[in-house]
């Protein structure tokens, strides 16, 4: 029997599988579909095959980093959430899926990576903490700076930059966004019938962050708790396909740590850290001298450039993180 493929992914937070939107929407996937994946929860993007979260590593070596490109892969191994719809629903599922790209994603990145003292307390803080030294120090930083050229390029402006009038504009947007989805959903405990499809993967991951994460600015999670039937959706989503990751948060770091640590074995927990330590900073100057941010040549005192950036976004599962069948 084939080995299966692996899924590395952002850990979990905030009673979430994920603190990634992109990350949420490939877990939900995979479990409305039940695709059996090897869970790699993470939280240095420089471990993923891809050097970005999420990856899917297949059984074939092929690596995969979008979830649109993830989805269509398990599609083909014959793990499809969407197995059902009728073409009318597909074509209303596609729909509102580029609505939320369009209104409801621009607002996520304002949110969580523009405005600022979410970003402060509560973004950077978060993969800070996270992170293993000395990434922890540059990758937030160089990951808000990507978050803000995809917020360019979703609204089509190179010179945007963050304000007041900004934000207005995207919340507006996104309060547009949810409303519609809102009605879409209406009663029902999904949006195409009693089984979850790929647009409840992505209205998921798009609204779960919103919901559970506690903001200091949280415009869009008062709207959003006002919309009864979009919380108790999200609700019943991480009660029914993830209810381990409240009750494990602490057990799932613990895994996620030690998932291959190239150390762990080492019992000198000083000793540990300083082969962490030199490994990582041997990986810096690495790609310092490849890109060329570093000259040999010339040893003048320049200032030195941050070095490279990484994308933003892990799940549930058993302790083993074995995706379930």
């Amino acid at each position: 029997m084939a080995a299966p493929d692996e899924l590395f992914c952002w850990e979990g937070d905030w009673g979430l599988p994920s603190v990634s939107t992109d990350c949420l929407v490939v877990l939900a996937y995979a479990q409305f579909a039940g695709a059996p994946l090897k869970l790699r929860k993470i939280s240095n993007p420089w471990r993923s095959p891809s050097g970005s979260l999420p990856a899917l590593r297949t059984n074939q070596k092929e690596t995969l980093s979008r979830p649109s490109d993830i989805i269509i892969h398990l599609r083909k191994q014959k793990f499809n959430a969407d197995y059902d719809l009728s073409a009318k629903e597909g074509a209303d599922s596609l729909a509102f899926i580029s609505l939320m790209e369009e209104k409801l994603m621009p607002a996520l990145i304002y949110t969580f990576w523009i405005e600022p003292k979410n970003y402060v307390d509560v973004t950077r803080r978060w993969y800070a903490e996270h992170m293993p030294f000395p990434l922890n120090f540059f990758l937030p930083g160089r990951m808000q700076r990507q978050q803000l050229e995809k917020l360019r390029l979703l609204r089509g402006d190179e010179r945007l930059e963050a304000g007041e009038e900004l934000e207005k504009e995207l919340y507006r947007d996104a309060v547009e966004s949810m409303n519609l989805l809102s009605q879409r959903l209406g009663s029902h405990k999904f949006f195409f019938g009693d089984s979850p499809s790929s647009l409840d993967a992505y209205v998921f991951g798009h609204l779960a962050p919103i919901l559970k994460c506690k903001l200091p600015n949280g415009k869009l999670q008062q709207h959003l708790k006002s919309l009864d039937n979009l919380t108790n959706f999200c609700t019943n989503i991480l009660q029914l396909y993830f209810p381990k990751d409240g009750r494990e948060s602490f057990n799932q770091k613990t895994s996620s740590q030690s998932e291959g640590g190239d150390f762990d074995h080492v019992p000198n927990k000083r000793r540990k850290q300083f082969l962490s330590a030199l490994v990582a900073l041997g990986a810096m100057l690495s790609y310092a001298l490849l890109t060329g941010m570093v000259s040999i040549q010339h040893a003048h005192h320049e200032a030195l450039e941050e070095p490279p950036d990484l994308q933003d976004i892990g799940s549930h599962h058993d302790h083993e993180d074995e995706g379930d069948g």
